[in-house]
């Protein structure tokens, strides 16, 4: 049956994604994707006039999908520690579903050649950390974390362990399990956050 142009457009930034993956961001041409479903070029053109405009429309799709996956972490009531931890397990639930991600977030492609692209990944990692950041506000005001933590350097912190495991799991061919390592680390972070029991008594 006949796709339509935006279960084509769908496709297409599947594929890419896949191809990124698997050749390499700064490789990945819109012929290797035409080849690989089957289309021409110029029917790839149809749908995104540049490559640019594919790496956008990428870049776009995988930070939506961050975005709501860290909405829905988000519901219901948790404390501060729980709903920090289900974010990073849900950050790199992310990464291990696009294991593109982090080759993509230090190609060329990204860093030198595609402004829009750059943009749009810088914005929803802003995004990623000022939440961090008011998990460790309220945790610090309930007296969980050490009242001396300044938010915006733990939420740096957090965002380091994220993107650290990440580049150290894709170097070493992925032959960890992202999420137990993530789940690991981060406690010995929040261990090193936590008040001490006679200030939080």
């Amino acid at each position: 049956m006949r796709k339509t142009a935006e279960e084509r457009k769908e496709q297409i930034l599947t594929v890419a994604l896949r191809l990124a993956d698997e050749l390499g961001p700064d490789r990945l041409t819109t012929g290797a994707v035409a080849d690989t479903i089957g289309l021409t070029q110029p029917a790839i053109f149809r749908h995104f006039p540049t490559k640019q405009a594919l790496w956008a429309a990428l870049a776009e799709r995988i930070c939506r999908e961050m975005t709501s996956s860290w909405q829905a972490a988000l519901g219901g009531q948790m404390s501060p520690e729980v709903r920090i931890a289900t974010l990073i397990d849900t950050q790199l639930h992310t990464i291990e579903e696009n294991p593109a991600l982090p080759a993509v977030l230090f190609s060329r492609e990204l860093q030198v050649e595609n402004g829009d692209l750059r943009k749009t990944f810088s914005g929803a990692m802003a995004a990623f950390r000022r939440l961090l950041h008011d998990e460790v506000a309220k945790g610090r005001d309930a007296g969980t974390f050490r009242r001396d933590l300044e938010p915006s350097d733990a939420a740096a912190l957090l965002l380091s362990l994220v993107q650290g495991l990440a580049i150290r799991w894709s170097l070493g061919a992925r032959e960890f399990d992202v999420r137990q390592e993530g789940a690991r680390l981060l406690q010995v972070q929040l261990r090193l956050f936590a008040a001490s029991p006679q200030r939080r008594a």
